[in-house]
């Protein structure tokens, strides 16, 4: 039977406006409006007002076209997210130009394709560092002008060089803006072929960001406060940035994530977005910090108890005993939780891959609420959304307003609305194989339940055993990436008589596990996952996801590898997401074993 269920849109996005047109109106009206706090020096953060920013926009802006950026050109951003990427993201639109988002982790090969692909004019790199690794594929790449380096002042360079430019200059291409303009080009991760170019226009963003501010409500009210510190060159963080401005919600960078927690400590966000990956570390160090410091048995008493009390606020309210234990762990565990994250954090908001069930009912019971969203790249990020009023832990939400979302025959998820893409960059199949009557085919495996949306799997990641069973193996590696000793999952066994899976160690766990084991140290890696105690406690963490599945689906076997999947190694996406066909193709002997 197919399923369908649309949220009708909020919005008409108007043929000439542009992500600039709500910059040039605050400059007008409202030229105090707080949008920025920018990091200056040590755990110190200064406010930019509105009309600063406009202002810096509008100089780098100039520069930009005194460099030669016409209308419609190309400009490749490849950077960490910092407050310089929003700067030049803004001008490079207040120049009528598209934004190339590129990853900092982007392999020679990985940029040189995309510069070629997409023709770009101008490039903007980060650090010298970032320059000197990409030399040859800067020398070579021929359309490309010039290459211009944030940590090498490329901001006041732009500056000096567009400072003789008039306003009218601006003015013009402002006039001449269309919604239906290319606002960037985001190439997907590429984790089978060649990456494409996801086009996104202006109207993409604005439909986009109206339709997720009404979804997600109180985390985008005007004088809110995020940190962002997911890649900006991923659609998610970009979108974050975008909406936070239309909706005058004050956005702090930072890319220095082995510090986030101090700066939390000093920014106080009240919402965080980020990825599950980045929820399940949180989860887990607080769990290792617990059984590390003797306390390991309070806090999976407390892990039960929020979890329980989520599921009874869902399912008619919890009982008298409930709340009275529910408000002793608040003091003993959940209070310093919330601490963690600055004090002021009053809910979070994950996309970019499946949250699971258990680890949104324990944030929702220690007092921080994740409202899990879905989307794609080609979706403009989030699609569905759940919030304060329409919430199923475990769904990723309903349809956010102007969406329509059905599930094929097949169990595919297929979308409509006005931020779905309408095309790849200058690759006509891969949208016509994308685009099927007017449908955007997402790849992804789900259900729809009284409008609220669960995703299972993806349709190239499914596996398929010699026996004819379909496993999708997400469920598997969610939980077992739960255990605090555990850094990633890969489950496999497509064409094979049963699933196996590769299981890596997560080095920051290590040393306290060493510790409380009485074990050097110095321990190293290839010693320690022969360890028969580390081999249970894995064990244990299989024969829990095995609980979730049938026997058909469970893991029958698994190898612990003595190195870890990393984004440096290629085998993550800068999302965290694991790389199938790269960890297929690197650990190919390993896989092998498992079925010798």
């Amino acid at each position: 039977m197919m399923q369908e269920f649309t949220t009708p849109s909020i919005t008409t996005v108007d043929e000439n406006a542009t992500t600039i047109t709500t910059l040039q109106r605050y400059r007008k009206e409202r030229p105090t409006l707080p949008l920025f706090r920018k990091r200056s020096g040590a755990g110190q953060w200064v406010t930019v007002t509105a009309s600063a920013f406009a202002d810096e926009v509008d100089a780098v802006a100039k520069g930009l076209i005194a460099s030669g950026v016409n209308p419609g050109d190309r400009v490749g951003l490849l950077a960490a997210t910092r407050y310089e990427w929003s700067v030049l993201d803004y001008a490079i639109w207040r120049a009528a130009g598209t934004t190339i988002a590129i990853y900092e982790t982007s392999s020679p090969d990985q940029l040189d394709w995309i510069l070629t692909d997409s023709g770009a004019s101008l490039l903007i790199v980060e650090t010298p560092k970032h320059r000197a690794i990409h030399q040859d594929v800067i020398s070579g790449a021929s359309a490309l002008k010039e290459t211009l380096v944030i940590d090498e002042d490329a901001i006041n360079v732009l500056r000096k060089r567009g400072a003789d430019l008039p306003d009218s200059v601006l003015d013009e291409r402002e006039a001449n803006a269309k919604s239906s303009d290319a606002a960037t080009l985001i190439y997907t991760s590429g984790t089978t072929g060649r990456p494409k170019g996801v086009v996104l226009t202006h109207a993409n963003f604005l439909e986009e960001t109206a339709a997720t501010a009404k979804a997600v409500g109180t985390g985008l009210e005007e004088g809110k406060s995020t940190l962002l510190f997911l890649p900006l060159a991923h659609v998610f963080a970009r979108v974050v940035a975008v909406a936070a401005l239309e909706s005058g919600v004050i956005l702090g960078h930072t890319s220095d994530i082995p510090n986030l927690i101090a700066d939390f400590d000093v920014f106080k966000p009240n919402y965080v977005l980020s990825v599950p990956r980045v929820f399940e570390k949180v989860y887990n160090t607080a769990e290792q910090k617990a059984i590390d410091g003797g306390k390991g048995k309070i806090f999976a008493l407390a892990a039960d108890t929020a979890i329980e009390y989520s599921r009874a606020v869902e399912n008619g309210g919890p009982s008298l005993l409930l709340k009275v234990k529910h408000t002793v762990f608040d003091k003993l565990v959940y209070g310093k939780l919330r601490a963690a994250l600055g004090g002021n954090c009053e809910g979070a908001i994950s996309g970019g891959g499946p949250l699971g069930e258990r680890l949104g009912h324990f944030f929702a019971g220690a007092g921080v609420p994740i409202f899990e969203g879905y989307g794609l790249t080609e979706t403009t990020a989030a699609v569905t959304a759940n919030n304060h009023e329409h919430r199923r832990i475990g769904s990723v939400g309903r349809p956010v307003p102007s969406v329509t979302v059905k599930i094929a025959d097949d169990g595919e998820v297929l979308l409509k609305g006005g931020m779905v893409f309408s095309g790849y960059w200058q690759n006509e199949k891969a949208t016509a194989d994308s685009i099927v009557d007017g449908w955007f085919l997402t790849g992804d495996i789900g259900r729809l339940e009284d409008g609220y949306l669960f995703i299972t799997g993806r349709k190239k990641e499914l596996i398929v055993t010699a026996g004819g069973k379909n496993v999708s193996p997400a469920q598997l590696e969610d939980t077992i990436r739960a255990h605090p000793l555990v850094s990633q999952c890969l489950v496999v066994g497509d064409k094979q008589p049963f699933i196996a899976a590769l299981i890596t160690i997560d080095p920051e766990a290590v040393p306290g596990w060493l510790e409380r084991k009485g074990l050097p140290a110095s321990t190293p890696m290839k010693e320690l996952i022969a360890n028969a105690d580390l081999r249970a406690e894995i064990d244990s963490a299989v024969a829990a996801a095995n609980k979730t599945v049938s026997h058909a689906e469970a893991i029958k076997k698994y190898e612990i590898l003595d190195t870890d999947f990393t984004i440096e190694t290629g085998e993550l996406t800068p999302t965290m997401k694991l790389k199938r066909n790269v960890i297929h193709d690197t650990y190919k002997q390993a896989i092998a074993d498992l079925y010798s």
